[in-house]
């Protein structure tokens, strides 16, 4: 029986690289993101190419009844979820100070709001069954606080907490929720972010296609976590993360954050 996998931010980047994959592997899929036009030409090119279902979704995670809207959709449509993998995320550089409200709320509705609402409306129904995994998507971000992106590192840090808390409530029933924290990936998250000119720029270079596959096979294995998406140098930092003074943390941080005069 094919599994149906949900995947939210699935225009592009990341989560239309997850799509393909659940795709290869005979899945059917809803797709929601914001951009109809992005959803349709995936649409059609994942049902011709593997001979699949997709089902598209255009909703903005930043509403407040988006979550509900898009759970009692598929319930009315019949279409039971397999795999919720939450993907859309928005990023924002700039001084806390100087962004504005609405940035930072439209984040934190995305990132986080949205997040949980899914969770919590998807997560009851898959422990019943006694079946289902759930995919976040978190980043390295969220290991350490983030100057000049304070908002967006904080909430990657509550995606990758409450994820593995979950990963722990739901042992043993059947479900299982996996986190994946991705290094700096090549797509348009950066300029949506308003990267340009900081130093982390520059380190956008991984393949989203490769984090996918990796995400994928660690959601399907029930792993708790996964870094995927970096260097080995950078993966020996993050790992020397824990034991590292946090104002050495803070100004490495800064350093990459921050954008050149």
């Amino acid at each position: 029986m094919r599994k149906v996998a949900l995947i939210t931010g699935a225009s592009s980047g990341l989560g239309r690289e997850l799509a393909r994959v659940h795709a290869s592997h005979g899945g059917d899929l809803v797709l929601v993101a914001r951009r109809t036009d992005r959803l349709q030409e995936l649409k059609e090119e994942l049902e011709t190419t593997h001979r699949v279902e997709v089902f598209v979704l255009s909703q903005d995670l930043s509403h407040p009844t988006a979550a509900r809207m898009i759970y009692d959709t598929l319930q009315a449509e019949g279409i039971q979820i397999d795999y919720l993998i939450n993907n859309a995320g928005l990023g924002g550089q700039g001084s806390f100070a100087e962004r504005t409200m609405d940035e930072d709320m439209n984040l934190l509705s995305v990132d986080i709001i949205a997040l949980t609402r899914l969770t919590k409306l998807f997560l009851p129904d898959f422990l019943k069954r006694k079946s289902g995994r759930i995919l976040n998507v978190s980043s390295t971000a969220s290991l350490t606080p983030g100057p000049y992106q304070a908002t967006y590192f904080a909430a990657k840090a509550y995606v990758t907490s409450l994820s593995e808390a979950l990963w722990m409530e739901t042992r043993g029933t059947g479900v299982t929720v996996t986190c994946v924290l991705p290094g700096g990936l090549s797509t348009e998250f950066g300029a949506q972010a308003g990267l340009e000119g900081t130093g982390l720029a520059q380190a956008l270079i991984q393949s989203p296609y490769k984090v996918a596959i990796d995400s994928y096979q660690a959601m399907l294995r029930g792993k708790r976590r996964i870094i995927s998406g970096v260097t080995w140098s950078q993966r020996l930092a993050l790992k020397m993360i824990p034991f590292m003074p946090k104002i050495l943390i803070l100004v490495a941080a800064l350093g990459l954050n921050k954008k050149e005069a």
